[in-house]
C-alpha cells in the first residue's frame, strides 16, 4: 500500500510540474467565476432586476383586447329588435380598454424604490459572496502551502536520518557507537519516513478541498504557485499581491509595522451596505403598505363593437357592417375610497412596520459584529508579525542548537536521542514560522476585506 500511495504521489509530481502553476490571485478569481454560491448571488441579483422592471412599468396603462363568442338556443333578447325570441343566435364581441391609475397614495413610487434598494443589496450580496468565496479559496491555498512547506521538512528530515544512519552503522563498525545507537536511529529513519507519507496525505487531502472551494474538476489536477523552502512561505502568495500593495489600504504584512492605529469597519462593507440597504427596503415597504389608506384614481378607456346572426337565416347584416355600425367607445374615471376591509390594511402597515425595525436592529448588530470581527482580525495580523519575527529568531537559535549536537554526536558527547530532540525542536520551530508567515499573510487579506477593500481582484 506504501509503494502505491507513494507512486500515486510521483505521477501527482510529474503532472504538476508539466502544467503551469496557479497563483493565490489566479485561484480566487476562478473561485468566483465558477463557485455556485455566486452564481445563485447572480441569479437572485437578476430577480432584483425583474422586480425594478415590474415596479416601473407599473406607471404604464394596462391594455387589454377581448374576443367573444357564444350561441343562444331557445328564449332570448334580439338585439335588433330588443325584445325576446325563440330562434338560435350566433354571438360575436370585440374589445379593446386601457386603464390607467392616477393616484394610488404613492404605492407605486414606494414600490418602485423599494425595488431600486433591492437592486443595489443584491448587487452587496453578490459582492459579498464573492469576497467570503475568496477568503475560502485563500485558507484552502494557504493550507495547501503550509502543507506542502510540511512535506518538504519531512523530505529533508528523511534524509538526515538516512545520512545519519549510514554515518552512525560506519561508526559502530569502528567501535565508536553501540547496536543500540544504530537501533534508536534506525528507528528515527522509520518514524521520519512515517512522517514523509503522512505529510504528502494532508498535503492530497488539502488539494482536494482547494479544488472544492474552486468548484474546480475533482478529477483533474491542479499545481499552484509553492515555495521549494519554508523561508520562502508567504513570499509565493503574496507576490502575486504586490501589485495591491501599491493601493490606499493595502500594505505587506511583513513589511508593516505595528502603529498602534486599528481599522474600524468601513461603510463600504458588503455586508454593512446590503443591512442598510434592506433598512431602505423595508422603509419604503411601510410606505407602500400605508399608502393603502388613501383613495385611488384611475382612468379608463374602450372601444367595444359586436355581430350578431340569427341561425338559418339570409336576413342578417354583413360582418364588415355590424363591426363598424356597432362600434361603440367610452371613457371613465374611478375613484374609490376604502371604508373598512376586515382589518387587512391596519394589520399589513403594523407587519411592514415591524420588518423596518427588525432591519434596523438587524443593521446595528451587523455594524458591532463586523466592528469586533474588524478590531479582532487586526490584532491577529499584528500578533502574527510579531511571532513571525520571534519565530524566526528561535529558527536561527534551535538550527544552532541541532549543529552543535550534531557534532558532539559525531565526538561521542551526545546520544542519539539528545540528536533526536534538538532535531524534533528544530522542524517543529520550522513549522510554526511557517504557520506565522502564512497566517500572518491571511489575516492581512482579512483586515482588507473588513475594510471594504476587494480581495480577489488586482
Amino acid at each position: 500500500m506504501r509503494k502505491v500511495i507513494i507512486a500515486i504521489l510521483a505521477l501527482y509530481a510529474a503532472q504538476t510540474q508539466a502544467q503551469p502553476r496557479w497563483t493565490a490571485m489566479q485561484c480566487m478569481q476562478y473561485a468566483v467565476e465558477h463557485n455556485h454560491e455566486v452564481r445563485r448571488a447572480e441569479l437572485e441579483l437578476d430577480n432584483y432586476k425583474v422586480a425594478k422592471n415590474n415596479a416601473a412599468g407599473r406607471f404604464l396603462p394596462a391594455v387589454d383586447a377581448n374576443i367573444g363568442a357564444q350561441y343562444n338556443f331557445g328564449r332570448a333578447i334580439d338585439p335588433e329588435t330588443n325584445g325576446y325570441t325563440n330562434v338560435s343566435t350566433f354571438y360575436n364581441g370585440y374589445s379593446v380598454q386601457a386603464l390607467l391609475p392616477v393616484f394610488d397614495g404613492f404605492s407605486r413610487l414606494h414600490a418602485l424604490k423599494a425595488a431600486k434598494a433591492g437592486v443595489l443589496m443584491g448587487h452587496q450580496a453578490l459582492r459579498q459572496q464573492q469576497n467570503l468565496t475568496a477568503l475560502n479559496v485563500l485558507q484552502a491555498y494557504v493550507n495547501v502551502a503550509y502543507d506542502e512547506g510540511m512535506v518538504k521538512m519531512a523530505q529533508e528530515k528523511l534524509q538526515e536520518t538516512e545520512l545519519l544512519l549510514r554515518q552512525t552503522r560506519l561508526l559502530e563498525e569502528v567501535g565508536r557507537k553501540s547496536a543500540a545507537d544504530v537501533a534508536l536511529v534506525e528507528s528515527q529513519h522509520a518514524e521520519a519516513d512515517y512522517e514523509v507519507t503522512r505529510q504528502q496525505n494532508l498535503l492530497a487531502a488539502a488539494l482536494l478541498e482547494l479544488k472544492k472551494e474552486m468548484a474546480y474538476p475533482l478529477t483533474d489536477s491542479i499545481a499552484v504557485v509553492l515555495p521549494f523552502s519554508f523561508v520562502d512561505a508567504v513570499s509565493f502568495v503574496d507576490a502575486d499581491l504586490k501589485s495591491a500593495s501599491h493601493k490606499p489600504g493595502i500594505s505587506n504584512p511583513l513589511q508593516q509595522k505595528d502603529t498602534g492605529a486599528q481599522p474600524f469597519c468601513s461603510p463600504l462593507h458588503p455586508a454593512l451596505q446590503q443591512a442598510q440597504y434592506q433598512v431602505e427596503t423595508s422603509k419604503h415597504e411601510w410606505n407602500q403598505a400605508r399608502a393603502a389608506l388613501y383613495p385611488t384614481l384611475s382612468l379608463s378607456a374602450g372601444l367595444s363593437t359586436t355581430y350578431y346572426k340569427t341561425l338559418h337565416t339570409e336576413n342578417a347584416q354583413s360582418f364588415a357592417k355590424q363591426f363598424s355600425n356597432n362600434m361603440g367607445e367610452y371613457v371613465g374615471v374611478t375613484l374609490s375610497i376604502p371604508i373598512f376591509n376586515r382589518m387587512q390594511t391596519v394589520g399589513n402597515i403594523r407587519k411592514a412596520k415591524n420588518n423596518y425595525q427588525k432591519a434596523c436592529e438587524a443593521f446595528e448588530q451587523k455594524h458591532a459584529e463586523l466592528e469586533k470581527l474588524s478590531r479582532e482580525a487586526w490584532l491577529d495580523w499584528q500578533g502574527y508579525l510579531k511571532q513571525t519575527v520571534q519565530m524566526e529568531k528561535k529558527v536561527e537559535a534551535d538550527s544552532l542548537a541541532y549543529q552543535l549536537t550534531y557534532h558532539q554526536y559525531e565526538e561521542g558527547l551526545s546520544t542519539a536521542i539528545d540528536l533526536q530532540n534538538t532535531s524534533a525542536q528544530l522542524l517543529h520551530s520550522k513549522a510554526t514560522l511557517l504557520q506565522c508567515r502564512l497566517m500572518a499573510m491571511v489575516k492581512e487579506q482579512l483586515v482588507r476585506y473588513y475594510q471594504g477593500i476587494t480581495i480577489w481582484t488586482e
